[in-house]
C-alpha cells in the first residue's frame, strides 16, 4: 500500500526525524542547510502541486540526503584514517541522461581492478565490507526486499533503469550531502531551487564526495573508481579542482532522443506524486536543465588536457560493447587484462537477457516538445 503524507513538513521537522531515525546530531557542518531549506520551502510551494503520495516521496527523499550526511559523519569520525587514502586517476562517466552512460558504467566496472559505489553502500556510506558478508547485513537485506517489491509494482521503470541493491549507481547521492543535486529538478517543479543551485560553486560537493569515497573504499585502496552521473556535466570545473588527474568518458547520442527518454523516465518515477510536474512542465524542465549542463560542459572543457578526455557514441557501444571497452582501456593507458575481458564480456551478456534487459517507450510530444526545438536548445 502506498504511504502518503497531507504535506512535506519543514526542514527542521525533517532534521529532527532524521536525528530520530539515527540517533545522531553531527552533520559535520551546515553547507547542506541553504540548499535543501531552499528546496523544501519548493516542495511546499503551489508550483510543486504534490500529492499526499509525492509528498511522502519528496519528503523521504530530502530526509535521505540529511540521514546520508549524518551517517557520513559519523564514519568520519570513527575511522579518521580514511583521509590518508589516495584517490588516483578515477573515471567519471557522464553525459547526458539516455546515452547508455548505465551500460557504460557497470562495464566498466566489471573488471575485478575497478570499485564503484553500490546502491546500499551509496545510501548508507561505511567502508565497503567483504561480498561474502553482504547476504547478513540487516540493511542490505532490507533494501533488497524494497528492490524486488519494486519490480513487481513497476516494472515499466524497471524496464528502463533496472536496480538493485548491489548495483553500481549515480554519484548524486552523494553530491546531496552538501545540498546540491540536479536529481531534485527531475522529480519535482522546483524553480526557486533551481535558481538557487544555478548560482552554486560546488566545489564544496565534490570535496565531500571525496572524503566519501576515501571512506568507502577503505578496505579497497588499490582498486580504481569508476563512478558515474550525467550531473557531473553540470560542474566540471569544481570536479577537476578536487580530482585534477580524473579521467572523463563523455557519451554521445541525439539530444532528441535524450530528451524523450529523459522525460519518460521522469514521468515513470514521479507518477501520481504531482499536479504540476506532468506533461509539458516536465518536457519544459528537462529541456532547461540538461541542455544548461550539456553547454556548461561543453564550455568548460576545452581549458583541461583532451588526453583526459574520451568520446564515446552510443551507436558504437551499443554495437560492440566490448571493443569500445577495449578502446577505452587503450586510450587511458589501464590494463586490458584477459580477466578484464571476460568479466566485461559476461556483464555485457547479462545486460541483455532476463530483468535487467532494456525495455523503453516515448514519444517527445507527450511532453509538449517537438525536435526543432531540442536541437535548437542543444545547437552550438
Amino acid at each position: 500500500m502506498a504511504r502518503t503524507r497531507p504535506d512535506v513538513g519543514s526542514y527542521d521537522d525533517i532534521v529532527a526525524a532524521a536525528t530520530r531515525t539515527t540517533g545522531m546530531t553531527d552533520t559535520g557542518g551546515d553547507s547542506h542547510e541553504d540548499g535543501l531549506r531552499t528546496l523544501v520551502e519548493d516542495l511546499s510551494s503551489p508550483e510543486a502541486g504534490l500529492t499526499p503520495l509525492g509528498n511522502y516521496f519528496q519528503r523521504s527523499e530530502v530526509k535521505s540526503a540529511i540521514v546520508g550526511r549524518l551517517l557520513t559523519q559519523a564514519k568520519f569520525n570513527e575511522r579518521p584514517e580514511h583521509a590518508d587514502v589516495r584517490i588516483e586517476r578515477p573515471v567519471f562517466v557522464m553525459g547526458l541522461p539516455r546515452t547508455g552512460t548505465t551500460a557504460l558504467h557497470r562495464l566498466l566496472h566489471a573488471d575485478p581492478v575497478a570499485q564503484g559505489l553500490e546502491m546500499w553502500i551509496t545510501q548508507f556510506p561505511q567502508p565497503r565490507p567483504a561480498r561474502d558478508t553482504w547476504d547478513s547485513d540487516p540493511i542490505f537485506n532490507a533494501m533488497q526486499q524494497a528492490f524486488s517489491a519494486h519490480h513487481v509494482e513497476s516494472p515499466e521503470f524497471m524496464g528502463i533503469h533496472y536496480m538493485d541493491a548491489t548495483s553500481v549507481e549515480e554519484c548524486w547521492r552523494l553530491l546531496r550531502q552538501t545540498g546540491k543535486s540536479n536529481s531534485y529538478e527531475s522529480l519535482a517543479n522546483v524553480p526557486r531551487y533551481t535558481a538557487w543551485l544555478a548560482r552554486q560553486d560546488w566545489t564544496d560537493a565534490y570535496a565531500r564526495h571525496k572524503q566519501n569515497l576515501q571512506l568507502i573504499g577503505l578496505n579497497d585502496p588499490e582498486k580504481r573508481w569508476v563512478l558515474k552521473n550525467p550531473s557531473h556535466m553540470t560542474a566540471l570545473d569544481a570536479l577537476m579542482t578536487v580530482y585534477p588527474d580524473a579521467l572523463v568518458v563523455y557519451t554521445h547520442r541525439d539530444p532528441v532522443v535524450c530528451i524523450a527518454s529523459s522525460c519518460s523516465l521522469s514521468a515513470e518515477t514521479t507518477a501520481g506524486h504531482s499536479t504540476t510536474y506532468v506533461g509539458d512542465v516536465i518536457g519544459q524542465t528537462q529541456l532547461d536543465l540538461w541542455s544548461r549542463s550539456f553547454h556548461a560542459f561543453h564550455d568548460a572543457r576545452p581549458a583541461y588536457d583532451q588526453a583526459q578526455f574520451a568520446d564515446i557514441a552510443f551507436r558504437n557501444l551499443v554495437s560492440e560493447p566490448v571493443g569500445t571497452m577495449r578502446g577505452i582501456y587503450e586510450q587511458f593507458g589501464m590494463d586490458w587484462t584477459p580477466e578484464a575481458e571476460a568479466a566485461i564480456t559476461d556483464i555485457d551478456r547479462e545486460s541483455k537477457s532476463g530483468s535487467a534487459k532494456p525495455s523503453h517507450r516515448y514519444d517527445l510530444a507527450d511532453y509538449g516538445l517537438t525536435e526543432a526545438q531540442v536541437h535548437t536548445a542543444f545547437d552550438r
